[in-house]
């Protein structure tokens, strides 16, 4: 029999039985019903079972597909009496009492969601309303936070900031460099949406057993950082500290080239690292080192700095460091001698740079997956939905069903 053969695949408990298979042609739509079997349930729960109430009205669970046909779970819900007379409704083993579909349709939500990373394509590839696969996107990355271990040991943390939306927008990720996945998202870049992030996620023994982390030279988050993470040392990110002094020698560049022609067409050169230069690009950097040019200068200063990452000790970075400071000042570039002053405002979390192996280098991308996801999704209108869709994707989370 066709019900024999649905009981088969659908593997319920044996009080739950297919009891009829309908299906309507000019819909496309399959509907399974399935029957509550007291007396198969009283066997297998003698001990709670204290009689059957009534049944609730038909209600309709989205279910996985067959063949072209949208299938669809059609059941009353019984209410069962307790010992102490009170009515409870019996949950069903394919959905929760909340929810309009199964289990095994959140979970095929969940696979194509990532495969395709889009929730409209999602929606469009399993026929349903992109509001279901939207909830289904915050309920499983909820569920999968509350799952997350809250005894694991973090020894190093990266804090970065990331565009949310146009007009200075921010959102704060924190991420664990170790294993490449987000802890979480809090919005803004101030000193309330740094504490936010540390207290939300991290105990006070977690907090107290952080080593390092690596972080921008922003002041909102140092300030925290020192407060709340007493044992860690602040390392300033390599790749962010030679972004600052990149941006100087083109600055530098740019105001030279208005008045030297053979400066022209030269960025690329200047910023590019040597072994990335195009032939014609190398020829053009050798043209502009032998002129007597303040941007030639600054260029030099960069390697130069360059020159002292993996110092043995933050003594050694320290005196290299005074050194090189002391140079900027005598050479007096003033894009350049701004970019040493910061420096010198951080000097601690920039010496510990120059010793420790610690960079934002996984954090960076991390934040090229999240733009991935902003320019696929189009952006995001809400922070709510942009914390979820980060941490759906890259927050290493248990997201499925049970």
């Amino acid at each position: 029999m066709v019900e024999d053969f649905f009981n088969n695949l659908l593997s319920f408990p044996c009080y739950w039985e297919v009891e009829k298979i309908e299906h309507d042609v000019s819909t496309n739509e399959v509907d399974i019903y399935i029957k509550f079997n007291s007396k198969n349930y009283k066997e297998e729960h003698a001990e709670i079972y204290f009689g059957l109430h009534d049944y609730q009205d038909y209600r309709r669970w989205r279910h996985l597909d067959i063949l072209q046909y949208k299938t669809f779970i059609k059941a009353k819900l019984p209410r069962l009496k307790g010992v102490d007379g009170k009515v409870t409704t019996l949950e069903s083993p394919w959905a929760n009492l909340t929810n309009r579909h199964s289990f095994l349709f959140e979970t095929k939500i969940i696979d194509t969601l990532i495969a395709t990373k889009n929730q409209t394509k999602t929606a469009s590839l399993l026929r349903c309303s992109f509001d279901l696969v939207n909830r289904i996107i915050h309920t499983s990355t909820q569920r999968g936070l509350d799952r997350r271990s809250k005894s694991k040991a973090y020894k190093q943390l990266s804090l970065d900031e990331k565009a949310f939306k146009k007009g200075h927008h921010y959102v704060s990720v924190l991420s664990n460099p170790e294993d490449g996945t987000i802890i979480d998202v809090s919005e803004g870049r101030t000193k309330e949406s740094c504490k936010e992030l540390f207290d939300n996620n991290l105990s006070i023994e977690q907090q107290n057993n952080i080593e390092q982390i690596s972080v921008d030279m922003w002041a909102a988050y140092s300030i925290v950082i020192k407060d709340q993470l007493p044992n860690s040392k602040i390392v300033h990110d390599r790749f962010h500290l030679i972004q600052y002094l990149n941006k100087a020698v083109d600055q530098v560049r740019r105001r030279e080239v208005k008045i030297i022609e053979e400066l022209k067409n030269s960025r690329y050169s200047l910023l590019k690292n040597q072994e990335n230069l195009t032939m014609k690009q190398h020829f053009k950097f050798e043209e502009v080192l032998q002129l007597n040019t303040a941007v030639s200068l600054a260029w030099r200063l960069k390697e130069s700095f360059k020159g002292l990452f993996d110092c043995q000790d933050y003594q050694e970075a320290h005196s290299r460091y005074s050194d090189w400071n002391s140079f900027c000042k005598w050479e007096d570039i003033p894009e350049i001698s701004k970019v040493a002053t910061m420096f010198s405002k951080h000097i601690v979390g920039v010496c510990n740079a120059l010793v420790e192996k610690l960079s934002n280098a996984m954090a960076e991308r991390l934040n090229g997956k999240i733009q991935e996801i902003k320019t696929v999704g189009k952006g995001y209108r809400t922070f709510k939905n942009f914390r979820s869709v980060i941490l759906f994707f890259n927050g290493g989370l248990n997201l499925y069903p049970h």
